[in-house]
């Protein structure tokens, strides 16, 4: 276990949840989307409707219902998005959180108590969509946590400072139409 997954456990009871606890552990299983995964070579998962295929083909194969993974994976998905790939600046292709993909409007929980930092839709091919930071404060450390790729209809009850208890549901995942043009999931993220 990392020194950031000590912290938080230590934060907390219980083991926190990020999406709809009605879920068994069963039912995930971890997905690579990264270049070194040899079976998405006939899939263009920049694609939203053939990254869902591919996603489908693995819970099927598995009998899961929910697929997580991606953290530091080096991955083609973004290479048809303009938000990673800037003239004259090195490609960005590292993806620096947690994907669990799961359908559109699947319930986003806080994993910890906090207050909103910000929420904004980032509109647009190849971009977060409809995205919320938590603020988190612990002892002499604070620290945030990033939902991304939500619906929008989250964000119309969210306002500056609103608190969040741990357990409670802060958003939904966003359907492709809304939430950057990808298969839905949610991106985590804790940054410090």
């Amino acid at each position: 276990m990392t020194s950031i997954e000590k912290l938080i456990f230590s934060l907390s009871d219980s083991s926190p949840n990020i999406i709809d606890n009605s879920y068994d552990p069963a039912d995930f299983i971890r997905l690579d989307l990264s270049v070194n995964n040899a079976e998405l070579s006939s899939y263009n998962i920049a694609d939203p409707a053939q990254c869902q295929a591919y996603i489908d083909s693995q819970l099927n194969k598995y009998r899961a219902q929910i697929g997580f993974g991606g953290y530091l994976e080096k991955r083609d998905l973004y290479k048809e998005s303009p938000n990673f790939s800037e003239k004259g600046e090195e490609e960005r292709n590292i993806h620096l959180g947690i994907d669990i993909w799961a359908p559109a409007d699947t319930r986003v929980l806080a994993p910890l108590a906090g207050i909103v930092h910000s929420y904004q839709d980032n509109g647009g091919p190849g971009d977060y969509g409809p995205t919320l930071i938590l603020m988190h404060k612990r002892r002499d450390l604070v620290f945030y946590t990033l939902y991304g790729h939500l619906s929008r209809k989250s964000l119309k009850s969210l306002s500056p400072n609103k608190t969040f208890e741990q357990g409670d549901i802060i958003a939904l995942m966003g359907s492709r139409e809304e939430n950057g043009n990808y298969a839905p999931h949610l991106h985590f993220q804790i940054i410090l």
